[in-house]
């Protein structure tokens, strides 16, 4: 009982607020104002542009298991504190990679770790494109040679080093 008369005195209150709202609109005038008598200054007109219809976006399934990559490894350079190798790779298996990641990993002549980093690249790399990647290592005097491990959220790479890509 206490649900309908909570209905009906909505439904009033809502009736009462409906009036003065459709009494704000202005009636249409059958007249048309009369323009304003101001001197005309000739304006040219912007030519009509059109723009390129946007690129549809590209979606293509993640790789799961092995995918293939080439390289290009940059000479690595002690730039201040750090030992910089910059990496361009390029994607050529037939689905995306997700989320790549390169650890590198700098040894002495010991063959002992003495530094390295881990960069992931956390968008979806497509089939064919191509990305800089730059690793920085703290530098440390007796970094000798370095190694790099490749993977990926959905299994392991398969990396090939070339001097230049297709």
């Amino acid at each position: 009982m206490k649900r309908f008369a909570l209905a009906v005195a909505a439904a009033f209150v809502c009736s009462l607020a409906a009036g003065p709202a459709f009494a704000q609109t202005k009636p249409k005038s059958s007249k048309p104002a009369a323009p304003a008598k101001t001197a005309q200054v000739p304006v040219a007109k912007a030519a009509p542009t059109t723009q390129a219809p946007a690129a549809p976006a590209k979606f293509t399934r993640p790789i799961k298991g092995t995918a293939s990559i080439q390289f290009v490894q940059g000479q690595s350079k002690r730039v201040g504190d750090d030992i910089v190798t910059v990496f361009k790779i390029k994607n050529v298996s037939s689905g995306s990679i997700a989320l790549l990641k390169i650890d590198e990993y700098w040894y002495d002549k010991k063959n002992q770790v003495v530094t390295g980093d881990s960069q992931p690249y956390r968008k979806p790399f497509n089939p064919g494109d191509i990305i800089e990647i730059t690793m920085r290592s703290p530098y440390k005097a007796e970094a000798w040679t370095s190694n790099w491990m490749f993977s990926h959220a959905n299994g392991s790479i398969d990396p090939k080093k070339v001097k230049k890509f297709d």
